[in-house]
């Protein structure tokens, strides 16, 4: 059963200009551990394919903290959420401390997809209680 779906649509142009004016600080907010790494491989080779990847991070978030009805409150951190590539390549979430522990206490699986464009990443996460 649908527990939550949540969407966002995020402009790149306005990250691109929100790490410029605050530099890796705004990625470490944003990013967990895992994240963090792959966004500095990324930003090293192809800037704008670490600012793209930045943001849809940050889109895929903003629908993940919308689909469990919490926005961006405790639990719910920018770093206690992970967006990671499964070995297929599918994107999915991977969560930390608290908002684990109480996503697992609830009971719930979440889906999430990712895309960008030039200008926007967008992200749409359906979540489910699990049989």
């Amino acid at each position: 059963m649908i527990y939550g779906i949540g969407t966002d649509i995020c402009d790149i142009r306005r990250i691109r200009e929100t790490f410029e004016r605050r530099g890796e600080r705004f990625a470490e907010k944003v990013l967990g551990p895992h994240e963090i790494e792959v966004f500095r491989e990324r930003l090293a080779k192809v800037p704008a394919r670490g600012i793209a990847y930045l943001a849809t991070r940050f889109s895929a978030k903003e629908a993940f903290s919308k689909a469990i009805g919490m926005g961006m409150r405790m639990p719910m951190t920018w770093r206690a959420c992970e967006i990671v590539k499964a070995p297929s390549g599918k994107p999915e979430i991977r969560l930390h401390d608290g908002l684990a522990a109480w996503f697992d206490a609830k009971g719930l699986k979440a889906h999430v997809t990712v895309s960008d464009e030039t200008d926007y990443a967008t992200a749409f996460v359906v979540v489910e209680t699990r049989p």
